[in-house]
């Protein structure tokens, strides 16, 4: 079984080679829109390159980045998940209250109990998928409204401040090691440890395979209920964890909090070159998709120019991705055909 999937995953990177350099060519183009971003900013707003505007920069990046990291599995396997920022809302509240009643519980029991709370909801969202066949867009936006719910129904119109929690639990997101934000560093560690996954372990090349062609890679023995949970418990517990850092870096939290971050997730996703089609993509280029639509919010900031046109650049960018994504398929289509007409 091995081999079928190692063959699915290949016949995807093969007219071949032409799918991974586009991707790879996508990633390089932002890292040269960020250098391109940064410098026109930097020019005109010199503050904008202030040690504390690059680090707020960062703190920021970094809870969409681990948010982003989850759902990249997902898309990649021709899903998505829309209750992410319900679930990050939920594990904030959760792990803010009983930080509140808790004062010496330790940030790791936080860090478990965020991850706890979103990898349950992530079992809940793949098992509506898989085994209630109903696509994951419907039941995502249905368990986005009922975390949501859930989160307003427990908090009752109440909040928990920064003056009720821990001083450890919010000197956490302040904190750093060497000079870079514990909050950065788990970041880069999700983006690292979920790449690696993907790339090069036997579950991340059967997560690429059923969103390269899911009746093939379920005809190789995939286990797709199986894989499909795992996707969808990723993400849940990333998102988890996402509501953990938002609450160590905000202190106040509420039943609102994370209450729209589901569309800047997937946007970080798109934009980062994950295709929408599944099958495609990378973790590093989701994180760059979130430190990108990052810059952009600070740069727009700093130039005082109207934060509409973040959301009009935003969706540009997720215009042309999808394009791009769009012709990428058509070329490879063309491609198998022309392979298939002289066999």
């Amino acid at each position: 079984m091995s081999v079928a999937v190692t063959e699915i995953h290949k016949q995807d990177q093969k007219p071949g080679r032409s799918l991974g350099y586009v991707f790879r060519q996508r990633e390089m183009g932002i890292v040269l829109a960020l250098v391109a971003l940064v410098a026109y900013t930097a020019i005109n707003q010199s503050r904008f390159l202030s040690s504390q505007s690059i680090r707020d920069i960062l703190l920021n990046t970094a809870i969409l980045a681990v948010l982003a990291s989850g759902m990249a599995v997902v898309v990649i396997t021709r899903h998505i998940d829309l209750s992410v920022g319900s679930v990050l809302g939920l594990s904030a509240f959760a792990v803010a209250t009983v930080m509140q009643h808790n004062q010496d519980l330790p940030m790791v029991a936080a860090l478990a109990l965020g991850l706890g709370i979103g990898a349950v909801a992530g079992v809940v969202n793949g098992a509506l998928v898989h085994f209630g066949n109903v696509p994951a867009l419907v039941v995502t936006l249905g368990t986005m409204y009922a975390y949501r719910g859930l989160t307003y129904s427990w908090a009752g119109g109440q909040q928990v401040t920064a003056d009720e929690v821990p001083r450890h639990f919010l000197r956490f997101a302040n904190s750093d090691l060497l000079g870079v934000p514990w909050l950065v560093i788990i970041a880069l560690a999700v983006i690292a440890g979920v790449g690696v996954m993907m790339r090069n372990y036997r579950i991340g090349r059967e997560l690429y395979a059923m969103g390269s062609s899911p009746q093939a890679a379920g005809l190789a023995g995939i286990k797709i209920a199986r894989n499909t949970l795992v996707a969808f418990v990723i993400s849940g517990a990333l998102a988890g964890l996402g509501g953990v850092l938002y609450a160590s870096r905000f202190g106040t939290v509420d039943a609102a909090s994370g209450n729209g971050y589901e569309l800047q997730v997937v946007a970080a996703v798109v934009v980062g070159g994950v295709a929408v089609f599944g099958g495609s993509g990378t973790i590093w280029g989701a994180g760059l998709g979130a430190l990108l639509l990052t810059v952009i919010g600070s740069a727009l900031a700093v130039l005082d120019i109207n934060q509409f046109w973040q959301q009009a650049i935003v969706g540009a960018l997720i215009v042309l991705a999808i394009g791009a994504d769009r012709l990428v398929a058509v070329r490879i289509a063309r491609s198998l055909r022309k392979r298939d007409s002289h066999v």
